[in-house]
């Protein structure tokens, strides 16, 4: 008979300077960081950082300046100036509806809820409802409908090999589910 293919899922994450500092000096005002992007030019670079509670509840627009001043404080500090230089612009917000999952901690706080995956173990974009997260935090558990008869697939995609995800929201009459 065929040989059997054999699939090998690498995944290096590898933070920037810019994510390392900001985690770190959030880890110090009490705030998880969600996501953070760099844009803009060089002499005028902005930097958007989403921010999230520890305790589960929502992000507030104090939470937001209180992050914001603490960033500002340190990037503005003589000895930390050359990471962004005097003109950047820094924006701190909440996650958001597509709020984006990136590690085991996500996928477990949103068990129950539907992302939108993307993933070559489920051969491309998928959304999928989160069933649980196994295997000392490895692997996330999702079921998909697929088909015309709406057939749920269970599968076990490894949190490593997920390319990307975000919680996935739709509009109802008493507002938005998600």
């Amino acid at each position: 008979m065929g040989e059997v293919p054999h699939i090998f899922l690498f995944s290096w994450v590898v933070k920037s300077e810019l994510e390392v500092v900001v985690e770190s000096r959030l880890d110090e005002l009490g705030y998880d960081l969600v996501d953070v992007r760099r844009g803009g030019s060089r002499s005028r670079p902005i930097v958007e950082v989403r921010i999230d509670r520890r305790d589960g509840e929502k992000v507030t627009v104090e939470d937001c300046a209180r992050a914001s001043r603490g960033l500002e404080e340190w990037f503005d500090a003589p000895e930390h100036a050359a990471l962004l230089g005097e003109r950047y612009e820094l924006q701190v917000s909440s996650p958001g509806m597509d709020r984006p999952l990136k590690t085991a901690r996500d996928w477990r706080r949103f068990v129950g809820r539907r992302a939108t995956v993307k993933s070559a173990v489920l051969g491309g974009r998928k959304e999928v409802e989160i069933i649980d997260v196994t295997g000392d935090d490895v692997d996330a558990v999702v079921v998909v409908a697929e088909g015309a008869g709406a057939t749920r697939i269970e599968h076990r995609l490894p949190v490593a090999a997920i390319q990307e995800a975000r919680l996935a929201f739709s509009w109802n009459r008493s507002g938005v589910d998600g």
